[in-house]
């Protein structure tokens, strides 16, 4: 073989490999950026995304721009509202759609995908229609965001809950029921152990949707002000580095919940 063979033979052994390394430099550059800004002091320049100096003000004192402590809280109230409800009810129709025939049911998974293939605007416009005709156009505001990021959420729930339903074996319940397990044993004991990693999934993901949504909020928030909102706002003059802070923190927090589960289920692993 010749040594050009040999070189496009290995290139092409880990071609894959060197895409995936480049999709995943691609990715956390933004957040290498975000980590390293919540440490600028920008201070002495205009230019805020301009490194200047290293300082700890920005974590020490997080809520320092005005309205940024009560965005924040109200983001974080509404993603928990929404994501407790969201999973709950997608979670029900994960189960009918995936265990029970029924009339319709074709036509339920396919209006499913609806709110995740529309447009955010065509979302946001058509739900901020549907609460003006309804009555809450001078009510627009917390219940109406929560609403709102339900009904986006919901599909999500369904379909991540959907996909760990159906690689299910069958046979483990099967098998459950011949050791003389009730349907309510079996339930709790079998299947809900084996579809929690995706109910877990589901909710990380609808409250990261939540937290982040902007266009779908800024469309039904009325006077109130989410963290993302703050930000747009924020830009027009120019963005505090205590927004970066607050980003660091949510991808830390989250890295630390997917890290914990992934240990626990390891450790249960070894434990089998």
């Amino acid at each position: 073989m010749t040594r050009a063979a040999a070189i496009r033979r290995w290139i092409g052994e880990h071609l894959v490999l060197f895409l995936g390394i480049l999709v995943l430099i691609y990715t956390f550059v933004p957040i290498v950026v975000v980590t390293l800004m919540s440490f600028n002091d920008s201070s002495r320049s205009r230019n805020l995304y301009k490194f200047q100096s290293f300082t700890w003000d920005n974590w020490l004192h997080p809520w320092e721009p005005n309205g940024m402590k009560e965005s924040v809280v109200l983001s974080i109230q509404i993603a928990f509202l929404a994501t407790a409800l969201a999973t709950i009810l997608g979670t029900l129709a994960a189960f009918a759609l995936v265990r029970h025939r029924f009339k319709g049911r074709s036509a339920a998974n396919v209006i499913i995908f609806l709110p995740m293939a529309s447009p955010e605007i065509v979302m946001g416009s058509s739900l901020l229609a549907l609460f003006v005709s309804s009555g809450f156009g001078g009510q627009l505001g917390f219940w109406t965001i929560f609403i709102a990021h339900v009904m986006f959420c919901l599909s999500f729930v369904i379909v991540t809950v959907k996909a760990r339903l159906s690689g299910l074996d069958d046979n483990l319940e099967q098998a459950a029921m011949d050791l003389y397990a009730t349907e309510s044993q079996t339930f709790w004991r079998v299947t809900f152990p084996l579809v929690l990693p995706g109910i877990i999934a589901a909710a990380l993901l609808s409250f990261s949707l939540s937290f982040d949504d902007f266009i779908i909020t800024n469309l039904n928030s009325g006077q109130e002000v989410t963290f993302p909102m703050f930000v747009w706002g924020a830009s027009q003059r120019g963005v505090p580095m205590q927004v970066n802070v607050i980003g660091t923190a949510m991808f830390l927090i989250a890295i630390s919940i997917v890290l914990v589960g992934e240990f626990g289920r390891r450790r249960q692993k070894v434990a089998a």
